[in-house]
């Protein structure tokens, strides 16, 4: 496009099925961190979308390349809805994360739908998509992938975490990158809240009136996860097995589930990092007052909370930069972070048939 600047529309859905999530971006080619998220807009999912990509575990193979096609259709007609609405006219490539259905490295299976060539045929522009099974391939979790970006653009942070479905992290160690999901948040807390009629826990309200289980936390820190070295990741199908069952054999009201899983979010976060540490935090926990109250009492750390559109599109900018980085064959996969056999560029581009 223009030499100095490259536009790329990012597209991400996460694990909390709280929407997808757009962001036109232009990075400057001399300097990465000179970038600006120039629109962004997250787009809800309908029930039927919601239930549909909750339950796609259980889908056959058949069932889940059907999905794969409709899901890309759609994510396509959203793409176009946001290149109207704000009347974008200069567009590199689109860069999809699409929608994580099996997360499954230890199996060598990870699987997000959405279909890279149609997006690129219904568009009309250059897709970036398929983060994830390069990684697993070479050996590695295929997760986290936002570290990268984290090491190009937010180099001035010590620690940066994410609270979305899960927590995660990723900082710097003996001059490595290192980065893995901490525990599951939204995915678990949101399943409460809406068990009363809401979508999230605002602020965490329901959680600071609810009654805090004692044996209940106690039994969730005992969970071999936490004891595993990095690199390690979580998937929907861990909380299924794991966490789901321990919470619903309490039988206890989903405020006080609320509170206490709340609170052992934190205790699962805070214990990550040092003292005085300097903390960004982004992802939709971010607004989760109770649970950032949570873990300054937990420990004495330095909490940043940026502008709301890096709260909420950090991501989406991350993986735009993952296709920039891709579309110019640079390393966007850290082999101390996932683990893999070595740092590779990941990521399949998808031409559209009309150009």
């Amino acid at each position: 496009m223009q030499n100095n600047f490259r536009y790329i529309i990012g597209v991400m859905s996460g694990t909390s099925l709280d929407g997808v999530d757009f962001v036109y971006v232009q990075f400057d080619n001399q300097d990465y961190k000179k970038f600006k998220i120039l629109n962004f807009e997250t787009i809800s999912y309908t029930e039927k979308w919601k239930s549909d990509l909750q339950n796609a575990i259980n889908f056959s193979s058949e069932k889940l390349k059907d999905l794969d096609f409709s899901y890309g259709r759609l994510l396509a007609k959203k793409v176009n809805d946001f290149i109207a609405k704000f009347s974008i006219d200069k567009i590199d490539f689109i860069a999809s994360h699409g929608h994580t259905i099996l997360h499954q490295p230890e199996k060598g299976i990870t699987l997000q739908v959405g279909n890279g060539q149609v997006i690129a045929d219904l568009t009309n522009q250059k897709v970036v998509c398929d983060f994830r099974t390069q990684d697993v391939a070479f050996g590695g979790q295929g997760a986290p992938l936002v570290p990268i970006g984290d090491e190009l653009l937010f180099s001035e942070y010590d620690y940066c975490l994410n609270l979305g479905g899960f927590a995660n992290v990723s900082y710097k160690k003996d001059n490595k990158r290192i980065a893995f999901d901490i525990c599951p948040v939204n995915i678990v807390l949101n399943r409460y809240a809406q068990k009363l009629g809401f979508d999230y826990d605002d602020k965490g309200e329901i959680a600071s009136k609810g009654k805090f289980l004692m044996q209940l936390e106690s039994d969730l820190r005992l969970l071999g996860y936490y004891k595993e070295k990095p690199p390690k990741s979580l998937g929907l199908e861990w909380v299924l097995k794991e966490i789901i069952p321990r919470l619903e054999s309490s039988k206890r009201n989903p405020a006080d589930i609320l509170r206490t899983f709340t609170d052992h979010a934190a205790w699962a976060i805070a214990k990550v990092f040092p003292k005085n540490a300097k903390v960004l935090v982004t992802g939709g926990g971010a607004f989760n007052d109770y649970l950032i109250e949570k873990i300054k009492r937990e420990k004495d750390v330095k909490i940043i909370i940026p502008s709301k559109e890096l709260i909420n599109f950090k991501e989406a900018l991350v993986f735009a930069f993952l296709g920039l980085l891709r579309v110019d064959n640079q390393v966007n996969c850290l082999k101390s972070v996932t683990g893999a056999k070595k740092n590779h560029s990941s990521g399949k581009i998808f031409h559209t048939k009309y150009n």
